[in-house]
């Protein structure tokens, strides 16, 4: 595959995300051969600190913690996550601001340049683009995100100071098996031999344990190893060899981003002799800590949510707290999904937290249509409070509509249908006179 011809001369990133979509065969094609390769012809041996964040779910919380509470003490910070809501540039942040099109652009030039003959998939192009931009840029620190599993994935290129573990959920069982066993050998391949390694969910799988073990990582269980305790308007966090009282809560909403947060800290201090931090740039960067999607409230009447809750798991977080919102009027679902998802896994563990399910297809080859998501209330049994909608716009539109001052519309099942329901707000509130 060679670069495409543009009529204007160079290619913008539209241009270049557009060719990245064409060059692999595979959407996901897991192995660490080629970005290695890449990487070694790239010479690409970044001297920043790295904490690799991987997990089912959390992890996007995790790293935006980290992110933070390290630029509220002052250090140059990386970060690089996926997907993105509504720009590619979301992924790649420099400092707290995304970064821009020409930064981008000539990091996919030098991915290019040095690749040769290699095929890489879209996430393993970004990743090496991002690693670029980030050693360009003289960071002090970079966190990476996993996009898929941990093992196999782009980012476990690159050696992590600190690897953490948020979650382990059956999810992705096409790539990395269908038992929590299973996909918890792929979670903990990011750790390393000698660095520590944060497991940031109770009752962790053996296979977790047994990796960290046989690769002679140091292992740090919450609850065993570190933990935290909720009180009235605040938290306090163990560590280690650390104690934290009176901490505000995280400016991202949920009762389970203490344990996000905790994961976050007890990183942070395994890395406290390399990036030492106070007490005050730990609360700071608390408050300050902004992810869109994630149990994101906006502001107005009717209160409208925004979760990427994709799996079980995740559902079953955003039914906790859907329930622990003030009472008021009812819950109008705005869902759609990707076929390839535990969909009825999603509807069982949220059915009792929502009152109307507005349906809706997704317009890419692996979404489910609006019928083949009511097949799926038909047989979990609340087909009688639903109705199908083209897309996600027609259905966010009408939950609008029907909505009074006292309901709640939450939209949720994927990254698309948060990205589209954005998409739609942000048209309609243009549009007001």
């Amino acid at each position: 595959m060679t670069l495409p011809n543009v009529g204007h001369g160079v290619l913008d990133l539209p241009d270049w995300l557009r060719y990245l979509e064409s060059l692999h065969p595979k959407t996901v094609d897991l192995g660490l051969e080629r970005v290695l390769a890449v990487k070694e012809r790239m010479a690409l041996a970044p001297s920043f600190r790295i904490i690799t964040v991987g997990g089912t779910n959390g992890k996007g919380s995790t790293c935006a913690m980290l992110e933070s509470v390290l630029r509220a003490g002052g250090y140059h910070v990386g970060l690089y996550t996926s997907p993105h809501l509504l720009r590619f540039n979301e992924r790649v942040r420099l400092n707290g601001a995304e970064a821009d099109d020409e930064a981008l652009c000539a990091a996919f030039s030098a991915v290019e340049a040095g690749r040769g003959n290699i095929s890489l998939t879209y996430f393993e192009f970004a990743t090496l683009a991002a690693i670029w931009l980030f050693a360009r840029e003289k960071l002090d620190v970079v966190v990476l995100e996993v996009g898929l599993g941990g093992r196999l994935d782009a980012v476990n290129a690159f050696d992590a100071d600190c690897a953490v573990v948020t979650s382990v959920a059956i999810d992705h069982t096409d790539y990395l098996g269908d038992t929590r066993e299973a996909i918890g050998f792929e979670k903990a391949g990011i750790f390393r031999a000698g660095g520590p390694a944060i497991y940031a969910e109770n009752n962790p799988p053996q296979s977790v344990v047994h990796h960290a073990l046989e690769v002679g990582a140091h292992l740090l269980q919450i609850g065993k190893d570190f933990g935290y305790r909720a009180e009235s308007g605040q938290w306090a966090f163990q560590g280690a060899n650390i104690r934290f009282d009176g901490l505000p809560f995280p400016a991202l909403r949920g009762a389970y981003q203490l344990g996000n947060a905790s994961a976050a800290l007890a990183a942070l201090e395994q890395l406290k002799e390399l990036l030492p931090l106070t007490r005050n740039d730990i609360r700071r960067g608390l408050l300050e800590v902004v992810l869109p999607g994630r149990f994101q409230v906006l502001p107005g009447r009717p209160q409208i949510i925004l979760d990427v809750a994709h799996n079980p798991h995740a559902a079953l977080t955003l039914a906790e707290n859907l329930k622990n919102l003030p009472p008021g009027g009812k819950t109008i679902a705005v869902f759609a999904m990707l076929r390839d998802k535990d969909i009825a896994g999603v509807v069982r563990n949220l059915r009792d937290a929502v009152d109307v399910w507005l349906l809706a297809g997704i317009d890419q080859p692996r979404g489910a249509s609006a019928d083949e998501l009511l097949e799926v209330l038909r047989v979990e049994g609340v087909a009688e409070r639903a109705r199908a909608f083209d897309d996600v716009a027609a259905a966010y539109l009408h939950a609008c509509n029907m909505a009074g001052d006292d309901d709640r519309i939450a939209a949720f099942g994927s990254f698309y249908t948060v990205a589209d329901v954005l998409s739609c707000r942000s048209a309609r509130l243009a549009a007001l006179p």
